[in-house]
């Protein structure tokens, strides 16, 4: 009789752990996953948004050829590349101040190049230039790719956020990583109107 007792407290302690096991279990891998994933997102807008500011030396060099006396338009696009290219943002040190600082200064250079584009119109000779055209068939195709890499972004910081604020996930963070919730990504009016819709190019 107490050997029977024995054996089903013994069972009872074993199906208790495995439960326990299985709740807690539950994140020890996506977790981990999960912030790998916003780096990674992270990474692609970085790789973006610098594929963009190289192609803009060219770009001036060649409205400049055209319209040398819109110097106050291409100063402004070469300070704001100049602003945005020097600011950088650690994944590994996350905060809502680098993030809004990073992208306020890529939304700058972004309405920078829009009133460009609004200059380079009143010049036919300048949008029949080959270079220009290519020049600009690049930026867009750019800042398309920057817009999906940033929505995918926002998309893994939320993915991320709930796993580690969400049980039983959250359970497993707590006890094992003590993740804290990432800022998510903050736009400016500039990014906002690039997030919905893609820059036109009339070429």
């Amino acid at each position: 009789m107490m050997a029977a007792m024995k054996a089903l407290f013994n069972t009872h302690k074993f199906l208790l752990l495995c439960s326990f096991m299985f709740v807690t279990s539950c994140g020890i891998q996506s977790i981990p996953k999960n912030k790998n994933q916003v780096e990674a997102a992270l990474a692609e807008i970085t790789n973006q948004y610098k594929r963009r500011a190289d192609l803009i030396p060219n770009l001036v060099k060649t409205v400049k050829g055209y319209a040398s006396h819109e110097a106050a338009t291409l100063q402004a696009v070469v300070e704001a590349r100049a602003k945005a290219t020097s600011t950088t943002i650690d994944a590994s040190k996350l905060d809502a101040a680098q993030i809004k600082a990073f992208s306020q200064s890529q939304g700058s250079l972004t309405q920078a190049l829009g009133k460009l584009m609004v200059v380079a119109e009143r010049y036919p000779n300048l949008k029949a230039d080959q270079n220009f055209r290519d020049l600009q068939a690049q930026l867009e195709g750019t800042e398309n790719r920057i817009t999906i890499a940033r929505n995918r972004y926002i998309e893994s910081i939320k993915i991320f956020n709930d796993s580690v604020t969400v049980p039983p996930s959250s359970w497993t963070n707590s006890i094992l990583y003590s993740y804290e919730k990432m800022p998510q990504w903050d736009v400016g009016e500039t990014e906002k109107v690039n997030i919905d819709q893609a820059p036109e190019v009339d070429l």
